[in-house]
């Protein structure tokens, strides 16, 4: 079964979704990012993704105090993105109570010390994140497009040792228009090891079906909930 794991966006300490990451696109949804987590856990969801915008945006993690009230108030395995540029970042998310932490710019920016935190912390405490528009690698909360393809980009850290990428295809983050299936089948062709994450445009249960049938590992879903355009219940019993 594909794993299914939720998403919290966070923007001045709330609950937010945009539409392709555009920050003059934001809808809040919940005052309360703690409950909304609690809620996906009465759901019967093990695992959540929580991606603090304003870190992204700012270079730095700032929502570190509403992670750590996720991560006391509930069971949820939490991986958190967002602004993890320094060390200090992610001592900080691991300190909040992180399990991972998602890394994607620096990857980018500044190879050797990505590499270094695989080294230090482990496969499997950090996720590679990969974020994509027209094919290349996109950085600094998709503020910036880079030179790097997306292909090529992934080989340099499998071969060294990655195993987890979220990857996000920023065209159709937000827009519940049906997620990048032939992209994601195209890196499980060239990566059939890799555990891949799918990230952006699910707008439906037939959306996850399909990704599970293409057989992507995993699937991060966000605004279909929110909107209430996912049928939880019958989601949850395929858990």
């Amino acid at each position: 079964m594909i794993e299914l794991i939720p998403a919290i966006d966070l923007i001045n300490g709330q609950c937010v979704r945009l539409t392709k990451g555009d920050y003059d696109q934001k809808k809040v949804y919940n005052d309360n990012p703690a409950e909304v987590a609690k809620d996906f856990e009465k759901l019967g969801f093990k695992r959540l993704h929580v991606v603090d915008l304003d870190g992204a945006k700012s270079k730095h993690i700032v929502n570190d105090a509403v992670l750590k009230a996720i991560t006391t108030e509930t069971n949820l395995t939490v991986d958190f993105g967002g602004g993890i540029k320094t060390e200090k970042d992610i001592e900080k998310a691991f300190a909040a109570g992180a399990s991972m932490v998602t890394v994607g710019s620096i990857a980018v920016t500044n190879p050797d010390l990505f590499m270094e935190w695989i080294d230090k912390y482990g496969a499997d405490k950090l996720i590679l994140g990969a974020d994509v528009r027209n094919g290349k690698i996109s950085i600094n909360g998709w503020k910036e497009d880079s030179s790097e393809a997306l292909l090529p980009f992934l080989k340099k850290y499998i071969d060294k040792g990655v195993r987890y990428v979220l990857c996000t295809e920023i065209s159709k983050d937000g827009t519940l228009q049906g997620p990048a299936i032939e992209l994601y089948k195209e890196i499980m062709a060239a990566y059939p090891q890799l555990h891949l994450i799918a990230s952006g445009g699910v707008s439906c249960n037939e959306d996850i079906e399909a990704l599970e049938a293409a057989g992507i590992p995993a699937v991060v879903f966000g605004k279909a909930f929110y909107e209430g355009k996912i049928d939880v219940d019958k989601l949850v019993d395929s858990l």
